[in-house]
């Protein structure tokens, strides 16, 4: 999920809630009045009252000024009503959609209940409601104590207006010019966070296994390794408020010292000394507070809302999301999206046939993960079905087209495959990406990066125009990079050879989800047992009769299966419980 998500998402809140927002709306411009009237009360009193010698009169016009601030003090606490209605429906809408997907994900054929879930429920939630809450409050704040402290400084003197709007503006530019990085930071910093929790948790469930095998030096490296890099991002986001520091010094001081160094040539020019002061008054306590609110609150809340706000729909997207492919629908009509039938391979003519008289039928939006041990022959089917090795016998069809004899730049326009040996070519990460969707632009780009979880690695290389060298590349970057390729393909087929094995169990995860959430079918050949378990259908290939079912009825009729689920969660495996095999 990219920024784009998060500002629909706030806007659509917003538009909803367009009635409640106007109620507050007035409630602030009551609230404002102090701001708006402060310094011409004063400066009627000083010069109307004091400074002429008229005690009454100046005392009047201050007890006008205390009137002013009682009406504005009674509007607070109705702004503070006004806002809850409009943040409070907004997260219980945003509480929702984390439910409904984690109901989705946990009660769909093959999945597993998540317990991030919670985290994201009864934290993140909460950090985007107080966040949006106090965002809406510094905006309005500075929108109308600002626009009260102008107003009143021209009411004054126009000139006085100018040479305090000058500066303001100024300020503003800044922060907003720096507002991209100080979210880019923030978003490196949470991400550091996570990935630092990931390490340890690895590390501390597997402690045994890092003993047996002599690693405890190669995990603490990698761990301190994430730790540094969670502090290196903590320090770089403590110093972007020296950018804030300056766009406050700019449009807050600024005009302080503008109105101080021209106050003799004002008062030559007619200005009283009352004006004078009334104007120190609106830019002491109307415009600079009203800046130092708004820079706080946007460069700390307001960041934290975006990036929370956008983990929260990177798991729970926008339904029209171009980083988030609708969820499939199974529809099988008459092309499925795989048809196999009496396939029989081998790899010698005396040879065991790998595969003998094999049929398959995948329907348009499946999800197929096939399993079994090494050597059984998934990677070969793999290619039988994408068409790179033909068959002694039978057929293979994608979508009514049989891949024998059809022309390879047709096949690539059915079917993408990514092995496990990825391939990254030297040129922009960019170019690597657009492969095989050429027409692709930089946001769809960013999108797919966000939706598989190679943001980070993204930003770490420096961004999509930065050369992509593979041989610096990890295994598991080069998987990650031809991934996102992948997914973005036009092909409505995809295979996925043991694409993921290099990837740490999580992020694997992220990547499965994301195809099995893009349009089209899927196939994956597993690496682990955790990718049948988020498949809707598995087949178990063991070298005997192949068995095709859900993970339910396969731990029920195969051994093989049994043992496999066994070996990787550690559950007991039934003795003497032979495989059911089909008729």
């Amino acid at each position: 999920m990219t920024g784009s998500g998060v500002r629909r998402l706030t806007w659509q809140a917003l538009h909803a809630r367009r009635r409640d927002l106007s109620r507050l709306a007035g409630w602030s411009l009551v609230e404002s009045v102090p701001a708006l009237l402060s310094g011409y009360l004063v400066a009627r009193a000083v010069d109307d009252g004091f400074l002429a010698g008229r005690l009454g009169t100046g005392l009047a016009w201050l007890a006008a000024l205390a009137v002013a601030v009682l009406v504005g003090a009674a509007a607070t606490g109705r702004t503070y009503r006004s806002l809850g209605a409009v943040v409070e429906p907004f997260r219980d809408e945003l509480a929702a959609r984390v439910v409904r997907a984690a109901l989705r994900d946990a009660t769909r054929p093959g999945g597993r209940p998540d317990s991030a879930a919670v985290a994201r429920l009864t934290h993140q939630v909460e950090i985007v409601r107080d966040t949006f809450g106090g965002l809406l409050m510094v905006t309005r704040g500075f929108l109308f104590a600002a626009g009260a402290a102008l107003i009143g400084l021209f009411a004054l003197a126009p000139v006085v207006a100018a040479l305090a709007a000058a500066p303001l503006v100024v300020g503003l530019a800044v922060f907003v010019a720096a507002l991209p990085a100080m979210a880019g930071h923030q978003r490196a910093y949470v991400r550091a966070g996570e990935q630092l929790g990931q390490a340890a948790a690895t590390a501390l469930a597997g402690h045994r296994d890092v003993l047996a095998c002599g690693a405890q030096e190669r995990v603490v490296a990698e761990v301190e390794r994430r730790v540094s890099a969670q502090a290196a991002a903590e320090r770089t986001v403590a110093r972007m408020a020296a950018v804030r520091s300056v766009s406050l010094g700019i449009g807050g001081w600024l005009p302080l010292v503008v109105l101080l160094l021209a106050a003799p040539w004002l008062v030559t020019r007619g200005l009283t000394a009352g004006a004078v002061l009334g104007a120190l008054i609106y830019l002491s306590t109307g415009l600079q507070p009203a800046l130092h609110t708004l820079v706080q609150g946007v460069g700390g809340g307001g960041l934290r809302y975006a990036v929370t706000l956008e983990n929260i729909l990177r798991t729970c997207p926008l339904p029209d999301d171009p980083a988030a492919p609708a969820a499939r629908t199974p529809s099988p009509g008459p092309s499925p999206a795989v048809r196999a039938r009496g396939l029989t391979f081998r790899y010698g003519p005396r040879a065991e046939p790998v595969l003998s008289d094999f049929s398959l039928t995948l329907a348009d939006g499946d999800h197929l993960a096939v399993v079994g041990p090494s050597g059984v022959g998934k990677s070969t089917l793999a290619a039988l079905l994408a068409g790179l090795v033909p068959a002694q016998s039978g057929t293979v069809e994608l979508a009514g087209t049989t891949v024998t004899g059809t022309d390879p730049a047709a096949l690539a326009r059915l079917r993408v495959l990514v092995p496990q040996e990825a391939y990254v070519f030297t040129a922009s990460l960019a170019d690597n990406l657009r492969y095989l969707r050429p027409d692709a632009d930089d946001r769809t780009l960013t999108a797919a990066l966000d939706t598989l979880g190679a943001g980070p690695l993204a930003r770490r290389l420096g961004g999509l125009a930065a050369p992509v060298t593979p041989a610096v590349l990890s295994a598991g970057e080069r998987q990650l990079i031809a991934a996102v390729r992948a997914w973005l393909a036009p092909a409505p087929l995809v295979i996925l050879d043991e694409a993921t094995c290099h990837l740490d169990p999580a992020l694997e995860a992220t990547v499965e989800d994301a195809f099995a959430r893009r349009p089209g079918s899927l196939v994956v050949i597993a690496h682990r047992i955790s990718s049948a378990l988020r498949a809707r259908r598995v087949l178990v290939l063991d070298g005997d009769e192949p068995l095709l079912g859900t993970h339910e009825e396969l731990l029920a009729r195969s051994a093989t299966y049994r043992q496999l689920v066994g070996a990787w969660d550690g559950l007991p495996v039934p003795p003497g419980r032979a495989a059911a095999r089909r008729s």
